[in-house]
């Protein structure tokens, strides 16, 4: 299931999450009361959490009926 590919791919969304958890804090986040944007760290968890949801390997094609 974790090929090379979709191992290179899990890390570049992760770090492309990450980044944009940073932009989003740094553009719109508040600076108290936020839970998330408040903290430039837990804008950053957040958004590279997301990056690697988006691109975690699924079963797509003819192999997805087969269970």
């Amino acid at each position: 299931m974790f090929t090379k590919v979709n191992i290179i791919k899990m890390v570049l969304g992760v770090i492309f999450g990450g980044l944009l958890g940073y932009t989003f804090y740094f553009f719109f986040g508040c600076r108290s009361g936020c839970p998330i944007t408040s903290n430039w760290i837990t804008s950053v968890i957040y958004g590279a959490i997301f990056g690697a949801i988006i691109v975690f390997p699924t079963k797509r094609g003819k192999d997805a009926g087969n269970n």
